[in-house]
C-alpha cells in the first residue's frame, strides 16, 4: 500500500503549509527529524500522505549516512521517491532478498512532531547509488496501527475532514525505458503495479533525471505546479 510520497523542497515547512492552504488544502507543518537533520510539511489524504522534506541543518544532514538524505543533499528539489506501507518489515525484507534484491535491513526512525510529541517507525531501503536513475520505493512500518495513528492525527488536527475525503490515484514516472521499469518494479512489488490505493504508471520521458513526474488525485481536474513537482488535485 502507498503509505506516502516524498517532495524534496527547498521551501521551508511553514511556507509550504501556506501555499497548499492557498489552494484549499489542509496541509501541515510535520515537524522534524534530528538525526537527519531534516524537517517536513505534510498533507494527509484517506490512507497515504504527500511529505514535503527540507533541509534544516545541513551538516547533520552530510553526515546521516540515510538514504533520503543523500537523496535530499543529491536532487534538492521535485519528487524524490514513494514510500509503501507494511504490517511486517522483516518479513517484507525477507521476500525483497528473496527476490534479489540488497537491502539496508530495518532501520529503526522517528520525529519530532510541532507540538512536541515523539512518533516512531521503522525503515527499510534497497541498497542503490544515489544518481539520476530512477531510485526504488521504500518501506516502512508504523509503530502504531493504522486506525490508532490516524486517530491520533485526527485529535491534533493533522487530519480534518476534507482529508479523508481525499486519496491519491495515480503516481506517474517517467523514464528512459518504460518495459524496463515497470518489469523491474513489478518484481519488487510482488507481481503487480497496482496497489490497494493507488496505481504505479511509467511513461517514457527526455529528461536527464528518471523520477516521479505526476500525482493524480482521484477527481483531480487542477493542475498544480510547486518546487518542480506536477500535481492534479480536487
Amino acid at each position: 500500500m502507498l503509505d506516502h510520497i516524498v517532495h524534496l523542497t527547498r521551501k521551508d515547512p511553514e511556507y509550504t503549509v501556506k501555499i497548499w492552504k492557498k489552494e484549499g488544502l489542509h496541509a501541515v507543518v510535520g515537524g522534524r527529524h534530528r538525526q537527519w537533520g531534516t524537517q517536513n510539511a505534510l498533507l494527509y489524504t484517506a490512507t497515504s500522505y504527500v511529505e514535503w522534506l527540507s533541509l534544516e541543518e545541513q551538516e547533520t544532514a552530510k553526515l546521516a549516512n540515510h538514504p533520503l538524505t543523500e537523496l535530499l543533499l543529491h536532487d534538492e528539489v521535485g519528487f524524490g521517491t514513494i514510500c509503501l506501507r507494511t504490517d511486517d518489515i522483516h518479513e517484507t525484507d525477507q521476500r525483497l532478498q528473496r527476490a534479489g534484491f540488497t537491502t539496508t535491513g530495518v532501520m529503526p526512525a522517528e520525529r519530532q512532531t510541532a507540538s512536541g510529541a515523539t512518533r516512531r517507525w521503522q525503515l527499510l531501503f534497497i541498497k542503490e547509488e544515489i544518481s539520476d536513475e530512477l531510485p526504488f520505493p521504500f518501506f516502512i512500518e508504523w509503530e502504531e496501527e493504522d486506525a490508532s495513528r490516524y486517530e491520533k492525527l485526527r485529535r491534533d488536527g493533522t487530519i480534518l475532514p476534507e482529508n479523508e475525503a481525499l486519496n491519491i490515484e495515480k503516481c506517474v514516472f517517467g523514464v528512459k525505458e518504460p518495459a524496463t521499469a515497470e518489469e523491474r518494479w513489478k518484481r519488487l512489488l510482488g507481481g503487480s503495479l497496482q496497489l490497494p490505493n493507488c496505481r504505479m504508471e511509467f511513461r517514457e520521458s527526455t529528461n536527464q533525471r528518471e523520477r516521479l513526474e505526476e500525482v493524480v488525485f482521484k477527481n483531480g481536474t487542477r493542475k498544480m505546479m510547486f518546487e518542480q513537482g506536477r500535481y492534479l488535485v480536487p
